[in-house]
């Protein structure tokens, strides 16, 4: 099911993020830079093991994961979080928890994009990815 997913994806367009960063508590000048950046993402699986690498001007983050099993995280604005990964319905869902919080961030292929849904309470934020060839 996550092959769908596998693939290096680059930033189109971004909406409502800069809202979604202050929701989870990203600092004034790390949302700056942030709201800037056009990162690109590239998802590959080895064996059972999903990783997904964040590739940006700002900084750049890795995570290796199993799905269904709790790791733990570092994002990529040092949050120290429980993450969790499924497959729902064919979309990719991960849950970070830090500080009696909770943020999703739900990963869905249609065609050559990927829409990535960032929710933090009612704060929603979309940023789509197109896949690069």
């Amino acid at each position: 099911m996550v092959e769908a997913f596998v693939g290096t994806w680059n930033l189109q367009e971004s909406k409502n993020f800069d809202d979604y960063m202050k929701a989870i508590g990203v600092g004034f000048a790390t949302r700056q830079v942030g709201s800037m950046t056009k990162p690109t993402t590239i998802i590959s699986v080895d064996g059972d093991t999903v990783i997904v690498r964040t590739q940006s001007t700002f900084k750049n983050t890795e995570i290796k994961f199993k799905l269904g099993e709790e790791f733990d995280e570092t994002t990529a604005d040092d949050r120290k979080v429980k993450s969790l990964v499924t497959v729902d319905g064919g979309k990719l869902v991960h849950v970070q928890k830090w500080e009696d919080k909770e943020t999703s961030l739900v990963r869905e292929v249609n065609g050559n994009q990927l829409v990535l849904t960032l929710t933090m309470g009612d704060v929603v934020s979309t940023r789509t990815y197109v896949k690069a060839q």
